[in-house]
């Protein structure tokens, strides 16, 4: 494999943890954005995570420092490009945007190097054209707080060449991550086609009043050995993406259960301002959440 430049495309939530990631294992990354206004924005955002780092993984000053020292940074796509191995693309979740970028990317990049989307809800083969090298274009999503969330999920298309598969799933071990291949496209992924059903029922038992949000999460931590429920698991989300996401269902399908659910998210929660752990409150109050009370679960 030996991919040694990696270059991230994107500075936003994701992005620049990939980037940070990967530079703390030992490879050269640089990483790219619009213009130099956010990737200023991105460099002050590494002394936060240096910080978690220190933390959570007991990192010293010395790796840290080596890390800054791997880290380059440009809004020149060519030059971003131009000695890359290995591209990770974060740019807004927008088709029409990450279409433009491939186009763009595709005029530029060296032939050697792979693309990898790190898009959660859009799949591979949509932008498998516009990459000009489907079989050299794989998904590779991180789940967010990458150093200690380190899932590595890596999902090929009905083009992506197995060389890239394997290289891929290879290079998500080397900075770090449990690499989880995933041999078909899947919306969600794995972990998302596991989680997003979860939390639906748990909203639709909520909303239809067949038990409260505190009784929903105490089962199901009882019962499965869980260290949170699926309503702590939604404030960690964010009742934004919650609000979002049954909003979609509810215009789609009409389903009077959603159509309730966005009406009870949007009076009780979004209009508040109870947003979940961002704003202090959501389902629970923060820093001291009622299910992490040691008679929560009696």
């Amino acid at each position: 494999m030996g991919y040694k430049n990696v270059t991230v495309a994107g500075s936003g939530v994701l992005g620049y943890q990939i980037a940070f990631q990967t530079a703390f294992h030992g490879f050269n990354v640089t990483l790219y954005d619009i213009n130099d206004e956010v990737l200023e924005k991105a460099k002050s955002k590494f002394d936060v995570l240096s910080e978690a780092f220190k933390n959570d993984l007991k990192a010293t000053q010395e790796q840290l420092d080596a890390t800054k020292l791997r880290l380059s940074y440009t809004s020149d796509l060519a030059e971003a490009v131009k000695d890359a191995d290995l591209l990770v693309e974060a740019v807004p979740e927008n088709p029409a945007i990450k279409t433009d970028f491939y186009n763009k990317l595709s005029k530029v990049a060296p032939e050697k190097t792979i693309f990898a989307t790190n898009s959660s809800t859009l799949l591979p083969s949509q932008f498998a054209d516009a990459t000009g090298r489907p079989e050299k274009f794989v998904a590779l999503h991180f789940a967010n707080e990458i150093w200690k969330h380190n899932t590595g999920e890596v999902m090929k298309h009905a083009r992506t060449s197995q060389k890239t598969f394997d290289d891929v799933l290879e290079f998500a071990k080397q900075i770090g991550m449990v690499a989880l291949p995933i041999y078909k496209e899947q919306p969600g992924y794995i972990v998302n086609s596991l989680l997003v059903p979860l939390l639906n029922a748990a909203m639709n038992l909520w909303v239809n009043e067949v038990s409260d949000i505190e009784t929903i999460d105490k089962t199901w931590m009882v019962a499965t050995g869980a260290p949170i429920g699926p309503f702590g698991i939604l404030d960690v989300v964010g009742i934004t993406t919650a609000y979002n996401i049954n909003k979609m269902e509810a215009e789609a399908t009409q389903n009077p259960v959603k159509i309730k659910a966005v009406a009870t998210l949007k009076e009780q929660f979004m209009d508040k301002g109870k947003l979940g752990i961002s704003t202090g409150e959501g389902f629970y109050k923060y820093p001291n959440p009622a299910y992490k009370d040691k008679d929560f679960l009696k």
